[in-house]
């Protein structure tokens, strides 16, 4: 009965084992097929990542280069430019007296037709100027004036009567006409200084003075500045020939002598003034407008 008993327990352990190898056997072979599902996923994963274009950035950060040539080249024209209005310097006397009066309308839209008319610059009193070739930039102010001005004329000789110049230079602001009458200084002598005509640093009475004990031939200043050295009777027109608008120059925001009101409006004050319209186009002690 013992041996009976023997053998049933040596086949059940048999049975077992066999089980637990079929077991391991198994579960070897489930982490082989997951081993083999990882690695061509992986090998497909590293395989699939998008290669960088050539020069390590994607097209929308490396701008293309017709954009890089087209920047450069509207960076070089600003450059070249220097702050001028060229479109200016290309217009003749019946393209500046419209230009004149459509900034005019522009700036003052409360005025009535008489008043504007009141402000209006005749075509007769400019000069045609277009024929000069060279940058309105300030350093080409002085031969501006000689090319325009009547063959074998000394621009640096004054009158013999105290502040009375032959040539005024209208520039909006007071350091631009600072700078203007530096560009000018060409021009100056000991008995003839160039007129500082402008609020800068300069007050009023100041101005008065110079111009009571000073032989000036050329002056550069500011529309509200020269307008109240006119009233208060400092400064002299009886030989006056010339007045140049700064009209080509702009400043960093694009703004010139005629895009702002603040300028403009006293420009035009001045233009109109009674002493000069009666000589705009006149054979005798004539008065000229050239816009630089």
């Amino acid at each position: 009965m013992s041996a009976d008993t023997a053998n049933p327990s040596g086949l059940s352990a048999k049975i077992n084992n066999k089980r637990k190898r079929q077991a391991e056997e198994s579960s070897k072979q489930t982490e082989a097929a997951a081993g083999n599902a990882d690695g061509p996923s992986n090998k497909k994963k590293k395989n699939g990542k998008t290669k960088p274009k050539k020069g390590g950035k994607d097209k929308k950060d490396n701008p293309q280069p017709d954009a890089l040539e087209k920047e450069q080249r509207d960076t070089k024209q600003t450059e070249t430019k220097g702050g001028i209005d060229e479109a200016i310097g290309k217009m003749d006397g019946r393209l500046l007296a419209d230009h004149f009066m459509q900034k005019a309308k522009r700036h003052n839209k409360e005025l009535t037709a008489v008043e504007l008319s009141d402000l209006s610059v005749p075509e007769s009193s400019f000069l045609d100027t277009s024929s000069f070739d060279s940058p309105r930039q300030l350093e080409k102010l002085p031969a501006f004036l000689k090319a325009f001005s009547p063959k074998g004329s000394d621009l640096s000789k004054p009158s013999e009567e105290k502040g009375t110049p032959h040539t005024l230079v209208v520039s909006p602001s007071g350091l631009r006409a600072a700078d203007a009458v530096r560009a000018l200084r060409t021009f100056q002598t000991k008995e003839s200084p160039i007129g500082k005509l402008f609020a800068k640093h300069i007050k009023l009475e100041e101005a008065k003075k110079f111009l009571e004990r000073s032989r000036i031939a050329i002056g550069g200043g500011t529309p509200a500045r020269i307008s109240d050295l006119m009233d208060a009777g400092s400064l002299k027109l009886g030989e006056l020939q010339r007045i140049v608008i700064d009209g080509s120059y702009v400043d960093q925001k694009q703004r010139g002598i005629f895009d702002m009101k603040e300028t403009h409006l006293p420009l035009l004050k001045l233009l109109t003034r009674p002493e000069f319209r009666e000589r705009y186009g006149v054979e005798e002690k004539r008065i000229q407008i050239l816009v630089f």
